[in-house]
């Protein structure tokens, strides 16, 4: 089955009782049980662990991103505390020097505490290779990377891992399934958050953890959800069910957009670099060619002027808007070491931009 087949249907099902063609929102929070507490046969017993609409999606993540088991979140950074929770330790943590700045944060502020050595090297480095060995427990491998777009060798970093026993987990949300599977390359765990193009109308929040096997890994992560109370609303779930049934083909228009876009960016004298995996000129162009069917809706681009010229350029755009976060139908930009809080780590002169689903004949400045 071809994959926007796929998404369309997956975990479609007409409604018990009325053969609605769409999917219910189940609101209750409890479910019914017998006195000495054995379920129904629908397994439920209260949301906070687990209700129909989280079934729903998460049957659908599981068949889209081609792994055994998934489990949705509250948010996307609920879901990289759990697995970051879930990983039997301490020992090595590697990440990358350039990835989301609240997975660094988790690493750094909660991880190391708990005596894991927190590592950062490059992706597509020696230097990234040399890092995984005989103590490395979790190897996490954002791709393409927020905000410089830098990939990362899956399927090169998979066997790696493999050989040092190291568990392999890959941020998957710039791309989305859509354009790329972690799980078929070798990855043990595919991370989302799915409030970017998952949902795909900024109206939504919520993460996913994909599993390449329901394995104890995956049971200590979802006691952990319900522990915390760190599932996916019922309301959201249904949202983020009802995105995914469309992502294939608004990821195709946002990839095409996002390279005529940088194309046009990498032509302007006023701009130092533009940061796009599509650009015959990425440094990891091949990686990303081999491994994604697109290259995806997000870049970000690299002033001549510094900061000055980069907040001038934010202040300035009309079709864009100045906002946080991606993967919306609308494109956004934003300057993103205003927002990495007191030690930012992006260069001054960078902007990110998620390329929406308008005309790019209108993306002007």
């Amino acid at each position: 089955m071809k994959l926007s087949t796929l998404m369309v249907h997956a975990a479609s099902r007409p409604q018990p009782g009325t053969a609605a063609v769409a999917d219910s929102i189940h609101l209750s929070t409890t479910f019914v049980h017998a006195p000495d507490g054995t379920r129904a046969e629908a397994g439920l017993e209260y949301q906070r662990e687990a209700h129909p609409n989280a079934i729903a999606l998460e049957n659908a993540l599981t068949l889209v991103e081609h792994g055994a088991a998934t489990l949705s979140f509250a948010s996307g950074m609920a879901a990289i505390s759990a697995l970051m929770h879930a990983v039997e330790g301490p020992g090595e943590v590697l990440i990358g020097t350039d990835l989301y700045q609240g997975t660094r944060s988790l690493a750094r502020e909660f991880l190391a505490p708990a005596g894991w050595d927190v590592l950062e090297a490059e992706y597509a480095s020696d230097q990234f290779a040399a890092a995984i060995g005989p103590l490395t427990r979790l190897v996490w491998l954002e791709t393409p990377s927020n905000p410089l777009l830098a990939v990362g060798d899956i399927a090169a970093t998979a066997l790696m891992c493999k050989a040092h026993g190291a568990l392999l987990v890959v941020d998957n949300t710039f791309a989305s399934p859509a354009l790329q599977n972690p799980l078929l390359l070798g990855a043990d765990v595919v991370m989302h958050s799915t409030t970017k193009y998952l949902g795909g109308h900024s109206d939504v929040m919520g993460g996913a953890l994909v599993f390449a096997r329901a394995d104890a890994l995956f049971e200590r992560a979802s006691h952990f959800r319900h522990l915390h109370g760190a599932l996916l609303p019922p309301f959201s779930a249904w949202l983020t069910l009802r995105g995914l049934r469309t992502l294939e083909v608004r990821v195709q228009r946002h990839a095409e957009n996002a390279q005529r876009v940088a194309e046009y960016l990498a032509t302007r004298r006023e701009i130092e670099r533009v940061n796009y995996p599509g650009l015959s000129g990425h440094p990891n162009h091949a990686v990303a060619a081999r491994q994604m069917r697109a290259f995806g809706g997000m870049l970000s681009i690299q002033l001549r002027g510094g900061r000055a010229a980069a907040l001038a350029v934010a202040g300035q755009v009309r079709l864009f808007t100045n906002a946080t976060s991606l993967g919306g139908v609308e494109s956004l930009i934003e300057h993103r070491a205003s927002v990495e809080g007191k030690h930012p780590v992006t260069a001054d002169n960078l902007l990110r931009l998620s390329i929406g689903l308008e005309d790019a004949e209108d993306s002007a400045w």
